[in-house]
């Protein structure tokens, strides 16, 4: 009977049988605990006070819960703050995979197609769930509620804008009227920055000044953004794919794989908001404006922007014709 099994045959053998299974994972937690200074005795007494885990601390479910903190009695309210705090929660799974992906030194071709279905799945949650906030407000209750929450806007969402950064070149984020001319002359991640597509869509139109909410946003994130984007620089998620693609790895399924999240990205989940903000917010012949004052009519369709993480991967008329196929099917009957 080794050492090991002798020391801990007093602790244990009144409650379980041993066999070569049990004393191989006793002799490997001595190992593991040696090596860290550890003494495994103490550890497994540790165990024995110790309480049983329950699900409610494992999730932190009674902190979870008391994050809703609505800024009016209206009863809608609460159904718009946690379907937005979901939604940062898909984001942060999203952002979960990506540095998974970008972090492997070499990654193979099935490891990224396993990651990016798991970022897919993530989206198409999001968009399929976009009936709660799109249907599921009564539209006088939000009218009202809306108005507590000037100038804050789901524009402000950082973890989106780092998606969008660690996911393709950053030239490919800038507004599309400036994007030739700083390819041409290689600008800088900070000169490129100030012309990313989104600032556009917060920019009062009759004065050119920026909104409060673009103010605030930029404030708090513009520094982090800007050190986000220089670190990703060759290291995105599609430097990945063109490695892959240069070692005959990229398949067809990978290409596919690809070519959904950026419709994902860049289509179903601007134009879901498009949908909710026109039952909400629109009003002919005057619309109204979002909460953060962004120009949403313009802002978020993807025609008008032609965002797009991966150019090469979509034909000249799958690009001219960018998002229309969803505008017919969701928009028009």
């Amino acid at each position: 009977m080794s050492f090991i099994l002798s020391t801990f045959v007093p602790y244990l053998s009144h409650i379980m049988e041993f066999n070569e299974e049990l004393v191989d994972r006793i002799e490997k937690l001595s190992t593991k605990y040696k090596a860290s200074g550890q003494d495994l005795i103490a550890f497994l007494d540790g165990l024995l006070y110790a309480d049983y885990l329950t699900y409610w601390d494992y999730i932190h479910l009674d902190t979870l819960l008391s994050l809703q903190k609505p800024r009016t009695p209206i009863h809608d309210e609460t159904i718009f703050i946690i379907y937005h705090q979901i939604t940062e929660l898909y984001f942060k799974l999203t952002l979960h995979e990506i540095n998974y992906i970008v972090r492997q030194k070499n990654p193979d071709s099935s490891e990224l197609k396993k990651s990016m279905k798991r970022i897919n799945r993530y989206f198409d949650a999001l968009c399929h769930s976009f009936a709660i906030m799109s249907e599921g407000m009564d539209r006088e209750q939000f009218l009202k509620f809306r108005l507590a929450l000037i100038p804050a806007s789901g524009f402000q969402s950082a973890q989106y804008r780092k998606i969008e950064i660690c996911s393709t070149w950053f030239i490919c984020l800038v507004d599309k009227d400036f994007r030739d001319s700083m390819e041409v002359r290689k600008a800088s991640i900070e000169e490129m920055f100030e012309y990313v597509y989104w600032k556009k869509g917060a920019i009062i139109e009759e004065t050119g000044e920026k909104t409060l909410t673009l103010r605030q946003f930029e404030e708090k994130y513009s520094d982090e953004l800007i050190r986000l984007a220089r670190s990703m620089e060759g290291k995105t998620l599609w430097d990945v794919y063109l490695h892959l693609e240069n070692e005959g790895k990229a398949d067809e399924e990978l290409k596919e794989l690809f070519r959904e999240f950026d419709e994902n990205v860049n289509v179903h989940w601007p134009l879901q908001h498009h949908k909710s903000a026109a039952n909400y917010l629109a009003r002919r012949p005057t619309d109204l404006a979002a909460t953060g004052g962004t120009n949403w009519q313009k802002y978020l369709p993807p025609r008008f922007q032609k965002r797009i993480f991966y150019p090469s991967l979509w034909t000249e008329e799958e690009i001219e014709n960018w998002g229309k196929s969803w505008v017919k099917k969701n928009f028009i009957h």
